[in-house]
């Protein structure tokens, strides 16, 4: 009787644990509120399979994106929208192949293979994200001299998309980014939208990185410097 006392005794304390555990869980999520936004990143064509510039698993984001996307009542998306010939693809700079990297007045620049073209198809947001609430699309590297990795300011540090403004005018003070590719124009957002002031989270598993010369662990480590946090979908509710 005393064997099945304590059994039973474990049973209950076992059940107790496991709903502490599962209310600590649901307590730790993040609940999109009004003043806050998703910004899916260049989820376009040419960074996913059979794109010019193909991401590895980029296709993988789309569903995760979709899914988080609900929770949130601010969304905002971006293209690259590049010009033909523009200064960022190899194409242009005789010589040279693409990944390896030049100087331009605004600082250092990694060549690309032609992607993104204005109008084209490789440009075109992906037919299968689902997220009709998006309010807005910003389209940038449209300036044929300047690339435009952030959705806030182009690669030279000075122009800006508007849409730091976009958000405060909608009181929004939480952004939560997530799309192609990590190490670059995701974390390049990430970084711009602290120095704007707003809490920032990435979504880790909503992204995919193209990691070239140690560019992924760096942008990492560039955004946990920066202060923004590191989460899974899992992390929000929706």
């Amino acid at each position: 009787m005393l064997d099945r006392r304590r059994f039973l005794a474990g049973l209950g304390a076992t059940a107790i644990a496991a709903c502490v555990s599962s209310r600590l869980r649901a307590a730790a999520s993040i609940k999109p509120d009004d003043a806050s936004a998703l910004l899916v990143i260049d989820v376009q064509n040419c960074f996913l399979p059979g794109g010019s510039l193909a991401v590895k698993d980029g296709e993988q984001v789309v569903a995760v994106i979709n899914k988080i996307a609900r929770g949130f009542a601010n969304v905002v998306m971006t293209q690259d929208w590049h010009t033909a010939g523009h200064i960022s693809f190899a194409s242009v700079h005789p010589g040279k192949k693409p990944f390896e990297t030049i100087d331009l007045p605004y600082g250092k620049q990694v060549l690309w293979p032609d992607h993104c073209v204005q109008g084209s198809d490789g440009a075109a947001l992906s037919k299968d994200l689902s997220i009709p609430q998006a309010g807005l699309i910003i389209r940038k590297g449209f300036h044929k001299d300047v690339d435009s990795y952030s959705a806030f300011t182009e690669a030279d540090g000075k122009t800006t998309t508007g849409l730091a403004a976009y958000l405060k005018a909608r009181g929004v003070k939480r952004l939560f980014v997530a799309g192609l590719a990590t190490d670059f124009c995701v974390a390049w957002t990430a970084l711009d939208a602290r120095k704007a002031g707003f809490e920032t989270y990435v979504v880790e598993d909503a992204c995919r990185g193209i990691d070239t010369q140690g560019s992924l662990a760096k942008a990492w480590a560039d955004m946990a410097k920066a202060g923004v946090k590191r989460i899974q979908s899992a992390d929000i509710a929706v």
